[in-house]
């Protein structure tokens, strides 16, 4: 996750915002949120941390989003990261959804 946080900083990406998912949700153990100016930024920003996660030893991190570079969304298995324009980030608030305290999830099967 180091790797991740050097390289979005790095980028320039702002608003960098780690928040710990244990005990919140099973898809991973950190969620980073971070945003780019712009998309040409964005996609700056999502090049150099997948170069980081795969520096890291991430063999191949599952990439959404860069085609457009609104939203951009890196599952690293134990790490997810975000990385937004301001105006997608501010609408989906993130942040809001997964930094207060959640129900813990059920297994129905």
């Amino acid at each position: 996750m180091q790797k991740v946080l050097t390289s979005l900083d790095e980028t320039k990406a702002e608003d960098i915002v780690s928040i710990d998912l244990r005990g919140k949700t099973a898809l991973a153990d950190d969620m980073i949120i971070a945003t780019g100016r712009s998309t040409v930024h964005v996609g700056a920003i999502a090049d150099k941390a997948i170069k980081a996660l795969k520096a890291a030893g991430v063999v191949a991190p599952r990439v959404e989003g860069l085609s457009q570079c609104d939203w951009v969304l890196i599952d690293a298995g134990d790490v997810i990261v975000h990385i937004f324009r301001p105006e997608v980030r501010q609408f989906y608030n993130l942040e809001k959804m997964w930094g207060g305290d959640r129900p813990v999830e059920i297994r129905l099967v």
